[in-house]
Formats: structure tokens, sequence, C-alpha cells
């Protein structure tokens, strides 16, 4: 909740503001005790689309306390409510004139007859044929002789329609979701991992932003839920993460939840085959296709170590011991023998021991202190022998 004011506005600028659709608040724990300020018992979901979500992948049956509380009639085609059969404001033509002998413009309204999802339910299973029906008033003759009007018991009052339980489809979530529970300490999803969210959750997220056989991309997999929901779902998906654990749990995940068979998972790092595809790792560091080249004679910045070494809060970036200024090397993230560019964005700072460890290969972050940490020796001029 610290930064997703900030997100909004950078996702406004990769996706464009207008494909803006929903800010979802998920509800994940009951109870927060924080000090002095409302508890945080929610995390914040920024819906981005150039289409709207498919509404029926995502619809879920009406609690039976408000069909029991809202549907409290019934007849011989189930439960049934009561509602308007006229909108506001009055009109000059046929949906303005009396029916039956009640005039809609009496209170300032017009007939209506159902459209929509509820014309097609009744089309569908009354009245085949109803949508074609030409005229207000024919439809409303049309509706009354097959049942769907409730007329008042009482002189004086309005005929209303009488929508059915049956027609209802199911109810699209709205943004607020306090219907999935988040992964207990006790959970048969549970890996350990700190921010696990449950596959419900993204089960949801992926059924509602794709079809069968998209691309599903997460881009910080973690514990591979993403992935997990996708799967299950008859997805295509990409899962990228900076720990290599990642992998592990994703094929762990996989043999347990999506039931592969245990066997196609033995080995080390052996792809296996899904019902969607083959899982495969790979460690190469992934390429930009979508910049232009930099710029004819585009170099660093005559003052990039001292940048470098503020930016870096005066840490070697690999150990991320601290050192003086003048003990730390300008180092090619990638390396120019593997075509990596000589300006700002593609250098760092590493000690001595760091940057021999690296050499001339491309290494993310995290390998590279694995790597320095196995070595098992540092030398630190601030710090001394280690």
């Amino acid at each position: 909740d610290t930064a997703v004011h900030h997100l909004r506005n950078l996702m406004d600028s990769v996706f464009g503001a207008p494909n803006f659709r929903n800010v979802i608040t998920w509800k994940r724990t009951s109870a927060h005790n924080d000090s002095r300020r409302f508890g945080r018992v929610a995390d914040t979901i920024l819906f981005y689309g150039r289409r709207d979500i498919n509404a029926d992948a995502v619809r879920s049956s009406l609690a039976k306390s408000n069909t029991q509380r809202f549907y409290r009639h019934e007849d011989e085609r189930g439960a049934y409510s009561v509602d308007n059969l006229t909108a506001s404001g009055a009109t000059g033509g046929e949906s303005g004139q009396p029916w039956r002998g009640v005039d809609p413009g009496v209170n300032g309204n017009h007939w209506r007859p159902p459209r929509g999802d509820y014309a097609l339910w009744i089309e569908q299973n009354v009245l085949p044929g109803y949508r074609d029906i030409e005229g207000v008033m024919a439809r409303l003759d049309a509706l009354d002789a097959a049942g769907l009007i409730a007329w008042p018991q009482r002189s004086g009052g309005v005929p209303r329609l009488k929508p059915y339980v049956a027609s209802i489809a199911g109810q699209i979530p709205t943004t607020i979701w306090d219907d999935v529970r988040p992964v207990h300490a006790w959970s048969k999803e549970r890996t350990g991992y700190p921010t696990q969210k449950p596959v419900a959750l993204l089960d949801r997220i992926v059924k509602a932003s794709s079809n069968e056989g998209d691309v599903v991309l997460d881009p910080f997999c973690g514990c591979a839920t993403t992935c997990v929901a996708a799967e299950k779902l008859g997805r295509e998906w990409i899962g990228i993460d900076l720990s290599e654990k990642a992998y592990d749990l994703v094929v762990e995940r996989l043999a347990k939840e999506v039931q592969v068979s245990s066997d196609d998972l033995r080995g080390a790092r052996r792809p296996f085959s899904g019902f969607v595809g083959n899982v495969t790792r790979r460690m190469d560091a992934p390429k930009r296709t979508d910049l232009p080249p930099a710029p004819a004679g585009a170099r660093r910045s005559p003052n990039i170590r001292a940048a470098l070494y503020a930016a870096q809060d005066g840490k070697c970036n690999g150990c991320e011991w601290a050192m003086p200024v003048h003990a730390l090397t300008i180092d090619h993230i990638h390396p120019r023998s593997e075509e990596g560019l000589d300006i700002d964005a593609n250098l760092q700072l590493l000690c001595s021991s760091c940057n021999s460890v690296k050499n001339a290969r491309i290494m993310t972050l995290e390998q590279l202190r694995e790597a320095t940490k196995a070595r098992g020796t540092h030398i630190s001029l601030s710090e001394g022998r280690g």
C-alpha cells in the first residue's frame, strides 16, 4: 500500500491510461493489529486491459441468504422477485401511453419491457422470438400472457415484472474480493514463500483476463502460483524470477497440484510434459529487442564513478560490503565482449574480489553473490580480511 499509487502512474505509462479498468481490493486476512493506525488487511490489484473481463468465466452463484431475501415469491417456474416494469422519464411515444388501464406517465415514468440478459432468458426459456416482437404494447401483452407480470392486489397499483432466480447466470465479483482465503501455515498449498498468494486468487485473475490457449506472463513468479493456475486452466505460461528456486517450486507444485507423474520430474533439471507443454528452465540473461541501438558516440558520463558510488550507498554491488570509492572498479553488467554497451545503464561498481568472480560473464546479482559467498574469502579495504 506504500507503493500502489506510484505503481498506478507507472502502469499508466506502460499500458496507457485509457486501458485502466479497475482497482481491486483483496481482503487477505480478517484481523491485523497495527499499532496506532488502521489494520492493513488487504492487498491491491490494478487491472489494465484493452478489453473488459471474461464475465461468464468468473461468475459465482448467488448466496443462499440473498436468494431467500430477495426472491421471496414462487410459482411453477421457481423463485422470483418483483421489479420495475417502468423507467423514469415521461415520453410522448407508445411507451408513455396507458396499458391495461394503467398510465405510467402519472408517476413521471414510461413502460420499459425487459431487455439485455433477462430478455435473452425469456426468449430461450419462455417466449421464443420475444426479442423480435415489435412495439412496447405488444411485448407487454406477450409478457402478461406468459405469466411474467405480477399484478397488484390493490387498485391503483402498477404492474411489475417477475425476474426469476433461474435466469441469473451468476454474480460478477465486485471490486472487493473477500471470498478468497489466504494461504495459511496449515494449507496444503503452503511453500514457505513469504508473499505466497492462493491459487484461487490467480485462478480468478487468469480466467477473467485470458482464454484457453493464451499465454500468461508472470515476470515475478516467486513460488509459481500463477504458473500453476495457468497450467490448470489450459493456458501456456512464462514465469520469470531471479531465484533459481522458482524452477524447483514450479516443478514440485505441478507434480503435486496438477497431478503430473513424479517419475517425469526425477533427475536434475529435467523438463517434463504437462497437458500444455514442457517446462524448460533458461538461465541466459534476457535481451531487450524493443529498444533502438544506442546513439552513435554514446559513452559513459564523465562523473559516472561518483554517481554509481552514491547510487550503491558506498557499497560493492556484488557482496554489498562498504568500501572507499577508489577500491571499487567499474564493471560492465552485460560484458562488452558479449556486445554490452559502454553506457551508464550498463555499469556497476564491484570490488576486486567480485569482479574476478564475475569476470566477463553474464550473471544476475543473485548468481554473483552466491558465487562470491561460495568462494569463501573476501578482502575489504574498509573492513579488513574476512
